[in-house]
């Protein structure tokens, strides 16, 4: 039975903070996603933005647009000390979904499409520019892990794939996200050897 939530949708996005939370909250993981793409960053988003990107819900390609929509070009090659009062807030919650970013904690989900492409690219493009030309900025994207989206490299074929997979319980983000520094790509799960002892199936694995 679907949640209620705090406030309509056309109302939300003039609400107080305290009240953007609340109904984002009480969101479907689906709706969640959609709400952090649109969000607008001109105020404080850490906040919302910030308990949203902590979700395990939240896939790679969200997780792109929403540190794209913060523009974190104006804070690229700011140093730390020059950033404004004001846009202290947002230029620490893109380090903070940068780190998130790239350490993989943000998985290639089935069915979700690179909505973001054309961005993702050109961010990718400069950081490819400022390293030929000995610049650093100060957000970094780990092209291997970017690579799994724009590549489709670890999108899970529920046809092929012997893993369960369900979106609500996130069974293979708990068990593979490279977060929990398993080293098992999912990949090669595959060709793991059946289990003799039913105990020992991961998919019987609880949470």
């Amino acid at each position: 039975m679907p949640r209620n939530v705090a406030k309509p949708a056309a109302t939300v996005w003039t609400a107080a903070p305290e009240e953007q939370l609340s109904y984002l909250r009480g969101c479907t993981q689906v709706q969640a996603r959609r709400f952090l793409r649109a969000y607008d960053w001109s105020g404080d988003p850490r906040r919302v933005i910030g308990w949203g990107m902590a979700q395990k819900f939240m896939d790679l390609g969200t997780a792109l647009t929403v540190f794209l929509n913060g523009e974190p070009h104006r804070f690229n090659y700011m140093p730390k000390r020059e950033i404004p009062e004001e846009l202290a807030g947002t230029a620490l919650m893109l380090d903070s979904i940068c780190l998130r970013l790239n350490s993989g904690f943000y998985l290639v989900w089935p069915d979700q499409d690179v909505e973001d492409r054309s961005r993702i690219m050109r961010w990718l493009e400069t950081q490819a520019e400022d390293r030929q030309e000995g610049r650093q900025g100060r957000y970094i994207l780990d092209e291997r892990i970017v690579a799994t989206l724009l590549e489709n490299e670890l999108r899970l074929d529920r046809a092929a794939e012997t893993a369960v997979y369900h979106e609500s319980r996130s069974l293979l983000r708990d068990l593979f996200s490279p977060v929990l520094e398993l080293g098992v790509s999912r990949r090669m799960l595959r060709f793991h050897p059946p289990q003799e002892d039913p105990n020992d199936d991961l998919t019987n694995l609880r949470f």
